[in-house]
């Protein structure tokens, strides 16, 4: 007797289960939706098919966009060997014994296509190792990262491998993900119009996210039961902002943010500072970008933005959330509406590449100390005039190194408070010639 009669019997419907997402994973790259710069009839990847000549590749974009899938999908409507590993579960074995598989399958007239998930978690000697079997044909590469391959991936690596970037699902095309998952179930989705809507921006640009989230709904719903965006969000857990604070999602936020700042567009400013807190990330980091902001866009033309700043950066540390925050956006939108001037940020970027320049030259003696007779004797300290003796306070004498001459770095703009600080430069230049006429 079989001991199989003792086994608990799984209903083969069960069996076959699989998620919905598995299940609609497109079949031919024309049915992949959301990438058509890449897989539509003029796309990159289909221009690459009808050539018949495929190079290694990097596919960079955010996660549920169908990297995976194009890669599958391109191996075999080019006829090559498929081969997938994910760099969070290999190492240095896993790739020797991909690479001679490879080999050996190559040495049978056919090419392999090796799929590296996650390749920007290899670490660098990692990366080099692909590039040998690269070189001499071994293997077709196409690797998948979300992020950034310029500041993750190798650059010998890069050279040999173009970039495609996947762009994150619209509403359109997660619509579309939405019906065909309807005309597989044969059934609609069990929400009004406002709560799909909600559902596809919970999905967050990622198909395989929307289709999970459609599944979930299907299997809460009661017969003849249909959900409201409240009911919806019971069912369902939010899912969180795709947003990695040590990678490109910071990055990209944090830019948005300084550049609305910089653009004078509080309303914006005060959107990507609440994106950032819903997604995360540490108040501190934010209030110290915000100081960052106030030397660098502001300045001089409203001194009292650094003094906001560094007051709302304490006063968070003092109350903590979510109290604190709205001390954050309130910096945030004073330097928003605040003049701005980059004039100082400019000037000491000038005046330290004068620095460099030009070495170790000695200021003017007349404006160095003299402790010692021996420096006295060299004439250190001689001729200087204290401003405060002087008419106005002003002696207008030079401090440059005299091989260096007269510089000029700070331009303030006829803006803000820098309006005041021009008019006193342009009268302390006038006195100068006047009273050191050269």
């Amino acid at each position: 007797m079989s001991n199989d009669l003792f086994a608990p019997r799984v209903p083969e419907e069960v069996a076959a289960r699989r998620p919905l997402a598995d299940r609609l994973r497109p079949k031919t790259l024309a049915e992949v939706t959301g990438q058509e710069h890449l897989t539509g009839e003029n796309g990159v990847l289909k221009r690459m098919i009808e050539s018949g000549s495929l190079g290694s590749m990097i596919f960079w974009g955010p996660p549920g966009t169908g990297k995976t899938t194009v890669a599958r999908l391109l191996s075999g409507e080019a006829g090559l060997a498929f081969e997938q590993i994910s760099a969070i579960f290999s190492g240095v074995a896993d790739l020797k014994k991909v690479f001679e598989t490879a080999r050996l399958r190559r040495m049978d007239g056919r090419q392999t296509l090796l799929f590296v998930d996650e390749i920007h978690r290899f670490n660098r000697a990692q990366q080099d190792s692909f590039l040998p079997v690269m070189e001499d044909g071994t293997v077709i590469l196409v690797g998948a990262t979300t992020e950034n391959p310029s500041f993750e991936l190798n650059a010998a690596l890069l050279s040999r491998a173009r970039v495609l970037t996947f762009k994150a699902h619209d509403e359109q095309s997660l619509e579309e993900l939405l019906k065909r998952a309807e005309a597989s179930e044969q059934k609609p989705l069990p929400l009004t119009e406002e709560a799909r809507a909600s559902l596809i921006r919970m999905a967050d640009g990622d198909g395989r996210a929307v289709l999970t989230l459609a599944e979930e709904v299907w299997r809460a719903a009661r017969e003849g039961e249909s959900f409201d965006t409240e009911g919806l969000t019971r069912i369902v857990q939010r899912r969180a902002p795709v947003y990695d604070k040590a990678q490109d999602g910071h990055y990209n936020l944090i830019s948005a943010l300084h550049k609305s700042v910089r653009g004078s567009d509080p309303d914006a400013a005060l959107y990507y500072l609440a994106r950032m807190f819903d997604a995360g990330e540490d108040p501190l980091y934010l209030g110290r970008r915000l100081v960052r902001m106030a030397v660098e866009d502001i300045g001089l033309a409203d001194p009292q933005a650094l003094v906001i700043c560094n007051a709302a950066k304490d006063a968070y540390d003092y109350l903590g959330s979510p109290e604190g925050e709205l001390a954050l956006a309130q910096a945030c939108v004073y330097l928003a509406t605040a003049p701005k001037s980059n004039a100082v940020y400019t000037a000491f970027k000038a005046a330290s590449q004068a620095a460099k320049q030009n070495g170790s030259l000695l200021p003017p003696k007349h404006i160095l100390n003299a402790p010692t007779k021996l420096m006295k004797g060299e004439g250190y300290g001689e001729g200087y005039r204290y401003d405060h003796d002087e008419p106005d306070a002003f002696s207008g004498q030079d401090y440059f190194p005299e091989k260096m001459g007269r510089q000029t770095f700070y331009d303030p703009p006829e803006r803000g408070f820098e309006r005041d600080i021009r008019k006193r430069l342009e009268w302390w230049a006038k006195l100068r010639k006047e009273r050191n006429p050269r």
